[in-house]
């Protein structure tokens, strides 16, 4: 059964001057999320700053989301590593404390074969009663899941029920669709790519942009799924440029500078990562003004 259709918002972890975390604009964000539509919450993903959480950080800002959600939408957790044993503690700790499902990454810097990746994933699976997407994205972790490796979980490991697919090669994920059909939900990872991977039977969107635009990015996948596929590729067409300065350093540097223009404080991210670049700070302005968000 799948843990959500639509738009799932990576969300950012927002922080004080300190480099705290600020909850309160923490919830202020969840709240506007469910108010425009979102259909999901990735808490503590790649775009949360999970890389520089404490443990028990990332256990708390789950918590706090889990219990200001309150069941209203699903509730995904970002637990994955690079560390198989401890990938397994945070996933059954993130179960405690109420989340409906898991975002699992592949593991980063020392990587894995494909046999390993079969081996970490199933382990971290079987470790939790709840359902778990994997998370592709080749260009972070430096290892990417072949279509064969997430088609063989997704019909052995009941409970992984889902991709993020993050790797930007359509041919892959074309035959990922074409062997995993009926055992993995197919979410984009990649705004650009949205109603392209839908038309592949995608079934949703695991968003950095619906920081900024939730009701747009559920429109856009909604209209798709719903059959108005003309509505859905004029949305996505329009989305291209905001989405392209959101990408124009490292995530989540840009949607971070936006969301303080927006208002929300969203603050700075955490070492190594920097404040966006000036050169850059306009051309995000602009493309927010341009797609009516600021």
């Amino acid at each position: 059964m799948s843990i959500f259709k639509g738009s799932g918002v990576a969300i950012i972890t927002p922080m004080h001057e300190n480099g705290d975390v600020n909850y309160e604009v923490l919830g202020e964000l969840l709240e506007q999320q469910i108010a425009g539509g979102t259909d999901a919450i990735i808490i503590c993903g790649t775009t949360g700053e999970s890389a520089t959480l404490s443990e028990a950080e990332h256990l708390e800002v789950i918590k706090y989301a889990v219990d200001k959600v309150n069941h209203r939408i699903p509730v995904i957790a970002g637990t994955g590593s690079n560390d198989t044993a401890f990938g397994i503690q945070l996933s059954k700790e993130a179960e405690e404390v109420g989340v409906d499902g898991l975002l699992l990454v592949t593991p980063y810097y020392n990587k894995a074969t494909q046999k390993g990746l079969i081996a970490h994933f199933t382990a971290i699976a079987n470790a939790v009663k709840i359902p778990c997407i994997l998370y592709n994205v080749p260009s972070r972790t430096g290892c990417n899941i072949l279509p064969e490796t997430a088609a063989y979980l997704g019909k052995n490991v009941e409970n992984i029920v889902g991709i993020k697919e993050a790797s930007g090669n359509i041919s892959q994920i074309a035959e990922l669709a074409r062997l995993s059909r009926g055992y993995l939900d197919i979410y984009s990872g990649n705004d650009d790519e949205i109603v392209p991977i839908c038309a592949l039977g995608g079934i949703g969107v695991i968003s950095v942009l619906a920081n900024v635009a939730p009701r747009q990015t559920h429109d856009m996948v909604m209209h798709f799924l719903e059959g108005r596929t003309e509505e859905a590729l004029d949305m996505q067409l329009k989305a291209i440029p905001l989405v392209k300065q959101l990408f124009c350093e490292v995530n989540p540097i840009p949607v971070k500078h936006a969301m303080n223009l927006m208002g929300y404080k969203a603050g700075k991210p955490r070492l190594p990562m920097t404040e966006l670049e000036p050169q850059h700070k306009a051309s995000l302005e602009e493309a927010m003004k341009a797609y009516g968000v600021l």
